[in-house]
């Protein structure tokens, strides 16, 4: 029997009809509360957010991840900048203290190294406000050559702990790291603050930081705020490394990094990044990049200085579970861990009280989830700053688009920032 091509054009039509009839499921990309815009970046690339009491909103701008933000002493590259509009910046607390004289680069070495001005910002990688509404700015003190492409090494006086009055928008602390806490090769990360005068000598509270390095000196660094005295704690443990072979994806692309000019590309050499506190300060939450789980350990074991103190801190290490790829950490006054979870687009939320992660927000807009700052009106503000595009990312080109991106979200059950003083 001959078919008619009108025959069989008519069975195609009812076949193509039939087909786009079907309900098929897919996935809604979209989860939790409204995502807001808090700030749309067009000048430097951020990593850091942090928003004061008052709403004051503060972001640094890493040369040692971007030689873009690297100041070369005429550029008038910023490290530390209040967002003072959707869309427009100022170097805080100065223009002088975002320009150290001749840059951040100090080429009268035999290699170019970090400059080691006290009182100037060199390569500064995060920004929090405190209990006490201050600002800190943690330097690292490395920058990127954008003559050559390399992270340079720091040198003493660049990498520090810089305390800031918002009232006075003046300096009123600096903490310098001696070279066998932060190391040359040391990459200072992150830091969260526990002001209560019971968990230090000098009763002026510690800071925890941590040390994400790719050369390997991974760790979690104690400083004590009233005496500056300080030390490492879980140095090279398993659980602050990053894990063998571990390849995150974002937006469908799988994550490589760069190892430098003209080295072949690499799983992700990042440790100890992202660090929260408990809502008690009793825990440290902490992970690496380049790892999906997330670790605690109780903070008395951290600054503890007695002879057994890293065999017990080690110990007491616990595996809380995967968590998603991740980068920056935070907790709200109900205990809620926020950890960002890039791969999938989104913000999740670890409850300790059950050992349960679920998603806070999800998103087809959010990417790369950076830093985090809960605040006492109950939002948590997020950077997303396409982090996977910049060349340290194979195929090392740099594909970023701007404007980055501040998001906030509002916190579940009442939530807000914490305060321990």
């Amino acid at each position: 029997m001959k078919i008619s091509q009108r025959a069989i054009a008519a069975l195609a039509c009812c076949i193509s009809t039939a087909a786009e009839a079907q309900t098929i499921l897919s996935d809604p990309g979209v989860t939790g509360p409204p995502l807001e815009i808090a700030h749309l970046y067009y000048d430097q690339w951020p990593t850091g957010i942090t928003v004061s009491s008052t709403g004051r909103k503060f972001s640094n701008y890493p040369a040692g991840l971007d030689p873009g933000n690297t100041n070369n002493g005429t550029n008038n590259a910023y490290a530390v900048a209040e967002l003072t509009g959707m869309d427009t910046e100022i170097p805080y607390p100065s223009v002088e203290m975002n320009n150290p004289p001749g840059g951040a680069i100090n080429r009268t070495t035999g290699s170019p190294s970090g400059a080691n001005y006290q009182d100037h910002f060199i390569g500064v990688q995060s920004v929090v406000i405190d209990a006490l509404d201050r600002l800190w700015v943690l330097d690292t003190g490395r920058a990127i050559d954008p003559l050559s492409g390399v992270q340079v090494l720091s040198t003493y006086g660049g990498p520090k702990l810089v305390g800031i009055d918002l009232t006075t928008n003046t300096v009123f602390q600096t903490i310098l790291f001696p070279q066998d806490i932060a190391f040359p090769d040391s990459f200072l990360n992150d830091v969260r603050f526990d002001l209560r005068a019971s968990v230090s000598s000098s009763g002026k509270g510690v800071a925890y930081i941590t040390d994400s390095s790719t050369e390997g000196r991974n760790g979690i660094i104690v400083v004590d705020l009233g005496t500056a005295a300080s030390h490492r704690h879980l140095d090279l443990v398993e659980q602050v490394r990053p894990d063998t072979q571990m390849v995150p994806f974002i937006w469908g692309e799988p994550i490589y990094f760069m190892a430098g000019p003209d080295r072949p590309f690499m799983y992700s050499p990042v440790g100890s990044d992202g660090i929260a506190l408990s809502a008690d300060g009793e825990e440290l939450f902490f992970g690496s990049l380049g790892s999906r789980y997330l670790y605690s350990v109780p903070t008395a074991l951290l600054r503890s200085r007695s002879a057994t103190s890293e065999l017990m801190a080690q110990q007491a290490i616990r595996n809380r579970g995967q968590k998603g790829m991740s980068d920056g950490f935070e907790t709200d006054s109900n205990g809620y861990i926020y950890i960002g979870n890039s791969e999938q687009n989104a913000v999740n939320l670890y409850n300790a009280a059950n050992g349960t992660v679920n998603v806070l927000v999800r998103d087809p807009r959010i990417n790369w989830v950076d830093t985090m700052s809960v605040t006492v009106d109950g939002y948590l503000y997020f950077s997303c700053n396409q982090l996977h595009l910049t060349p340290a990312i194979y195929p090392g080109t740099d594909r970023r688009t701007k404007p980055w991106v501040l998001f906030k979200v509002r916190l579940p059950d009442g939530g807000g920032k914490v305060i321990l003083t």
